[in-house]
């Protein structure tokens, strides 16, 4: 291990630690906040691993986070804690293979609305086994689960993604990936399993997004299918990505946490205009931060003095 990487060990493993005191210095509504804030900071740090390298754009967040939430709902009051999340990412893995195999030989704007129709598929099929064979729509989910044994267990899922996206960035993986999304023909034309490849991170990603909903389950108490399944989650991991830039694995950080305090910022004081809002700040993220905070950071680095 060189210098520079012994370096940055240290610093993470301090950052870790100042991290996971936050509960023990914040108040309930700072906990609540950096409840939020973590659990973006996986879905969106998620999405990017996919997203960036293969720049294919997904909306199907919401639908492996609501999988997760409702499976803890159906589960939690009979399992084990570390069984229901086990079972969790089980039922991630297999609706992510499933998905992947039949649609990422689509790409483009197809890709795009096969995601965003995944979402609202699933979250109908919940509501129809709902109403017509448990003859309810929504479900109370009660588990001995404090606020800050979520924001730990995000806090260990943050550290993890991040892990595991530096360690693809380094291997024969993350480089048939960035091939993959330079131009997949000529990928492919180079020996590159491109299916293969698409598939292994889009359920790796899938994974950390359904974790997150069933860790975030129990912070709601009770769930329907409009409130697991709402596609604003999707919408807003895109726009967190975006504005952090989804080229650099750190990327998405510096848009969630701006985000998060913006919009909660909106929903305190704007309730009813508060989608108008989120669509104006995709708008000028797309139209004047094109690469996001982290290529702003790395133009204003290269600029001469």
């Amino acid at each position: 291990m060189s210098g520079r990487d012994m370096l940055l060990a240290v610093a993470a493993v301090i950052a870790i630690a100042v991290l996971a005191s936050v509960p023990m210095l914040v108040s309930d509504y700072g906990l609540s906040l950096a409840v939020n804030i973590a659990s973006y900071t996986v879905l969106a740090t998620a999405w990017s691993l996919f997203s960036g390298p293969t720049r294919y754009i997904s909306l199907a967040t919401v639908a492996f986070f609501g999988i997760g939430a409702y499976t803890t709902a159906v589960f939690v009051e009979s399992l084990a804690w570390p069984l229901v999340l086990l079972i969790a990412t089980g039922v991630g893995i297999v609706v992510a293979a499933i998905v992947g195999l039949a649609t990422l030989r689509l790409s483009g704007v197809y890709f795009v609305i096969f995601s965003f129709g995944l979402a609202e598929l699933v979250r109908q099929l919940v509501t129809w086994f709902e109403v017509n064979k448990t003859r309810t729509l929504g479900r109370y989910v009660f588990a001995e689960i404090t606020a800050s044994q979520i924001y730990w267990q995000l806090l260990a899922l943050a550290v993890l993604v991040f892990a595991i996206g530096f360690w693809i960035n380094r291997s024969r993986l993350g480089l048939a990936l960035r091939a993959i999304g330079d131009d997949e023909t000529v990928a492919r034309h180079a020996g590159i399993d491109a299916t293969r490849a698409k598939v292994a991170l889009f359920v790796l990603s899938t994974v950390f997004m359904t974790l997150t909903g069933a860790i975030m389950a129990p912070r709601w108490t009770y769930i329907d299918p409009a409130i697991a399944f709402n596609p604003v989650i999707s919408f807003t991991v895109l726009i967190m990505a975006l504005l952090g830039g989804v080229h650099r694995l750190y990327g998405p950080v510096l848009g969630v946490v701006p985000l998060a305090l913006l919009f909660e910022f909106l929903l305190a004081r704007f309730p009813n205009h508060f989608s108008i809002m989120v669509g104006l700040v995709f708008i000028v993220i797309v139209y004047l931060i094109p690469r996001g905070i982290a290529g702003l950071v790395e133009s204003a680095a290269r600029k001469p003095a």
